[in-house]
C-alpha cells in the first residue's frame, strides 16, 4: 500500500494486520493507512484463556509494528480467538481442521473473543480492548458442512465460517455491541482507542 500522506501534527496510522478483511473494514473509516505485517508468535501459552490470548496477541501485534516505525505513529493491532468450552480454537488452515471446527461447533453457542489494540509510542499510549461476539450455530449436519467448505473455504477464519458471507447460513442468532467485531476488527472500539490515542477518525477523514 502507498505510504498514508503526512498531516501536519498529526501522527501517521497503520494497520499491524495483512488481513484483508482487516483491511477492508478500517477502510470503512476513510482515513489514510499503511499496512504492515507483524511477526508474532501466536502459540497460547499454557491454560491461556481464550480472551487473555486474543487480548495478548492483539497488544503484541501493534508492538511489534510500533517498534519498527519511525517518527509520531499510530498503529492498530487485532486478533480473534472463538471459545469453545474455555478452550481457544483458532483459524484452522486446512480443511479437516475446518471441518472439526464446525463439527464441535454444531448446534451450539461460541463466543468469539476479538481484540483491539492501539498503540502510540510518542506519547507513551497503549491500551487494549476486547468485543466478544456470541454465536449460535445451527445443527449442521456433515453434508452442509463438506459443501460450505468446498464452496467458501473459510480456512483463515477463526471458527471455520465467513459470517459476512455464506457462512452466515451456518448460524441462527448473533449478539454482539460490536457490530463488525465477529469479521474480525470492532470499529466502535478501535474508534474509540483513535480518539484516546490523540486520532480522532471524523476529524482525521475530513483532512484526507
Amino acid at each position: 500500500m502507498t505510504p498514508s500522506p503526512a498531516l501536519p501534527g498529526a501522527p501517521r496510522l497503520v494497520l499491524g494486520s495483512t488481513s484483508r478483511y482487516r483491511r477492508e473494514l478500517l477502510e470503512r473509516l476513510r482515513m489514510p493507512f499503511d499496512v504492515r505485517s507483524p511477526q508474532v508468535d501466536e502459540t497460547p501459552r499454557p491454560a491461556e484463556a481464550p480472551a487473555a490470548l486474543a487480548l495478548r496477541l492483539a497488544g503484541d501485534k501493534a508492538w511489534a509494528v510500533a517498534r519498527a516505525e519511525h517518527g509520531d505513529v499510530v498503529v492498530i493491532g487485532s486478533d480473534q480467538v472463538a471459545d469453545v468450552d474455555g478452550e481457544p480454537l483458532g483459524k484452522p488452515g486446512h480443511h479437516a481442521n475446518a471441518v472439526a471446527q464446525l463439527q464441535r461447533m454444531r448446534g451450539r453457542t461460541v463466543t468469539f473473543q476479538t481484540a483491539v489494540a492501539v498503540v502510540r509510542p510518542a506519547t507513551g499510549f497503549a491500551q487494549t480492548l476486547l468485543a466478544p461476539v456470541h454465536v449460535r450455530f445451527r445443527d449442521l449436519h456433515d453434508e452442509e458442512i463438506e459443501t460450505y467448505l468446498r464452496l467458501e473455504q473459510p480456512y483463515d477464519c477463526a471458527g471455520s465460517a465467513k459470517s459476512e458471507t455464506l457462512g452466515i447460513a451456518l448460524l441462527s442468532a448473533i449478539e454482539s455491541d460490536d457490530p463488525t467485531a465477529l469479521v474480525g476488527l470492532p470499529l466502535i472500539r478501535t474508534c474509540e482507542l483513535l480518539r484516546a490515542a490523540g486520532l480522532d477518525p471524523i476529524r482525521r477523514a475530513a483532512q484526507a
